[in-house]
């Protein structure tokens, strides 16, 4: 058994979390240790989005 097969993903297209590779890498986030942090993938996404924006936005300043 592969170790991302025990890994854990966040798919964007249907919004489930899986163990192991069950979609297609276009639509899967991913692999996160513990089936929390999938859950949580796109918070994660949201708040490093946001303080890349402020960082951009300060040095254009």
């Amino acid at each position: 058994m592969a170790d991302s097969d025990m890994k854990w993903f966040y798919d964007l297209s249907t919004g489930q979390v899986t163990q192991g590779k069950a979609t297609g890498f276009e639509t899967r986030m991913g692999p996160y240790d513990t089936e929390a942090e999938a859950r949580h993938a796109l918070e994660r996404v949201n708040a490093r989005n946001e303080i890349a924006d402020d960082w951009d936005e300060a040095a254009e300043d």
